[in-house]
């Protein structure tokens, strides 16, 4: 069975790295970051989760858990022939990649404000805030297309997700509305994040860092992380939100080009 998980690939001479969006995201939600880690000279893969974008839903014997996940990633590794990427997630791609960095086949994991770390106090704020964005990408696209041109409704429809919502296009902007609509995965993360809870070490050099002013995974989860990941990195990321490689895309790279250079330091000894 051959991998399903439809990619944009940018070339580069340096090591391979994947991102890995969040629930009802697509590829197009890293911004910039791709075209910075390039610039950089890093080969670099930007995908769409299965159920999300342009990838269809898991086939069987796969299905929407995090080592399923982590199994269909380790088949697309090995079909692009990239082994063991550095890889980078937001939110429930956060926690994606912290699976695979506990299976060691990947050899660095950056992890931005990952799920999985949320006390049960904090679940309704997700549910508020993932239902208040999933019902409202139903309304006509053509009123999407209309709202979106005013700057205060993006900071109103997209408060939960980015500090700086002005920076996203009104292109952007609907195309994400749009996808969150139509995104077949949504519905089986939603209910399977209710109990996810994130803890198994990870093995290989791995950064958790988190948006000091996240409204959808509170900063304060942050901490529960510390407690259970001791032995990764963790960095609090000034003036970002739930998606800082929205908010402050140079200083996402600057943090995944830093845990990549401690793997090779790792690597070295």
């Amino acid at each position: 069975m051959t991998s399903t998980i439809e990619y944009t690939h940018l070339a580069g001479d340096g090591e391979p790295v994947v991102l890995v969006h969040g629930i009802g995201h697509r590829r197009e939600a890293w911004g910039e970051v791709p075209q910075l880690l390039n610039a950089r000279g890093h080969d670099v893969y930007v995908v769409d989760l299965p159920g999300h974008g342009a990838s269809p839903v898991p086939a069987k014997p796969y299905g929407y858990s995090m080592g399923s996940h982590a199994e269909q990633f380790e088949r697309l590794f090995g079909e692009l022939g990239i082994e063991r990427p550095h890889v980078v997630g937001n939110s429930l791609g956060g926690a994606m990649v912290l699976e695979m960095a506990h299976r060691g086949i990947v050899r660095s994991a950056t992890a931005l404000s990952p799920a999985g770390f949320f006390p049960v106090l904090h679940l309704p704020n997700v549910a508020a805030n993932l239902l208040f964005m999933k019902g409202g990408s139903h309304l006509p696209e053509a009123l999407h297309r209309k709202l979106n041109g005013f700057e205060w409704f993006r900071k109103l429809a997209f408060r939960s997700l980015y500090t700086h919502p002005e920076k996203v296009s009104v292109e952007d902007a609907v195309g994400d509305t749009l996808n969150l609509r139509r995104a077949k995965g949504f519905w089986p993360h939603f209910f399977g994040a209710t109990f996810l809870r994130t803890t198994k070490h990870v093995i290989v050099p791995t950064t958790i860092g988190w948006g000091d002013t996240d409204r959808l995974l509170l900063p304060s989860e942050a901490k529960v992380a510390r407690e259970r990941l001791p032995e990764a990195t963790h960095v609090s990321l000034p003036d970002c939100g739930h998606c800082p490689q929205i908010d402050h895309p140079e200083l996402v790279v600057d943090l995944v080009v830093a845990t990549m250079e401690r793997a090779a330091d790792a690597t070295a000894v």
